[in-house]
């Protein structure tokens, strides 16, 4: 194991809540180390077109991202690369974080922002043709299928903006919804009812995800009114059908609920003093950017007031 790197903060995590946690903690003149196992940004990355973020009337997802990154380390803070693997809680209170990259970093307080990502349907051959056919990311991998007819499973708001990104290059794109209407924003359903290449077949689930030995072909399905069952081909199947935290490093800290969402009071503390979470990973009622940098300014004011108590 490498040598122990030691920092006032760690930010598990670089999407907008962790980025805003960085820079708020490291304005305060504390040492701020962010990990993330990928680019910064996180879900941003995957986000063609925001339009719901105050102060800009549209942006794209990798924009924003690169926006906010260069804020998140102007005071200071730096970022590395390296899946965490587990926390530990030190006999002096202080945190070590292991990484999958073979280090070690201690901190007097972390900031977990490690997100959510897409739940998967569990239906047979969901896995087997993931990446053939079968994705959660229209942005990365829509342009794949161009001219295609495509399906989208879910109602929410990521199933219907998704389903308008994948319009634009696709043959057509049905949308099937498990129950009788949509859950999305009425403006985003308004919006997507008048494109015409862009068709909703309700009360209706995914059994199965089938094809031959390269490629999706299409799906077999479920009416949940009649009982009846039927099949529908495509050549991409993306799925929306909610989230799931990455949290399962965590366990053993006794911060998680019954679904694996990390549980923090309103000043995004949780149960383990010195110990704080953000955004989409926190059980919250709403998983958006402005609520995770709402999160992370939070944060970073609270982890520079723990660690001035630390010194008393």
């Amino acid at each position: 194991m490498a040598n122990k790197d030691r920092y006032d903060v760690v930010v598990i995590g670089a999407g907008p809540g962790g980025m805003t946690a960085a820079m708020y903690a490291s304005r305060a003149n504390l040492s701020v180390l962010m990990l993330d196992r990928g680019i910064y940004g996180g879900n941003l990355n995957n986000t063609a077109t925001i339009e719901n973020y105050t102060g800009f009337k549209s942006i794209k997802g990798p924009e924003l991202a690169q926006q906010m990154y260069d804020g998140s380390i102007q005071f200071g803070a730096e970022y590395a690369y390296g899946t965490v693997t587990n926390v530990e809680v030190n006999a002096d209170g202080t945190k070590t974080v292991s990484t999958d990259m073979d280090e070690q970093f201690v901190a007097k307080a972390i900031v977990i922002a490690t997100g959510s990502e897409q739940r998967h349907l569990g239906v047979p051959g969901e896995e087997e043709f993931s990446g053939r056919g079968v994705s959660y990311c229209a942005v990365c991998d829509g342009a794949f299928f161009k001219d295609k007819p495509l399906i989208v499973v879910g109602g929410g708001d990521s199933a219907v903006e998704e389903g308008m990104y994948l319009a634009n290059l696709a043959s057509q794109v049905t949308v099937l919804v498990r129950s009788d209407k949509l859950r999305a924003q009425p403006m985003l359903q308004d919006e997507a009812m008048k494109n015409d290449k862009m068709k909703f077949i309700f009360n209706t689930s995914v059994t199965e995800i089938v094809g031959n030995d390269t490629k999706v072909t299409g799906v077999k399905t479920h009416n949940n009114q009649t009982g009846e069952d039927g099949t529908m081909d495509a050549d991409g199947i993306f799925i929306y059908v909610g989230n799931v935290p990455m949290t399962k490093q965590f366990a053993s800290l006794g911060i998680l609920d019954d679904a694996g969402w990390v549980k923090t009071d309103n000043t995004m503390k949780t149960a383990v003093p010195g110990i704080f979470a953000v955004g989409d990973v926190r059980e919250t009622p709403l998983r958006q950017i402005a609520t995770a940098v709402g999160d992370g300014s939070i944060a970073g004011q609270q982890v520079y007031q723990y660690i001035q108590s630390l010194e008393k």
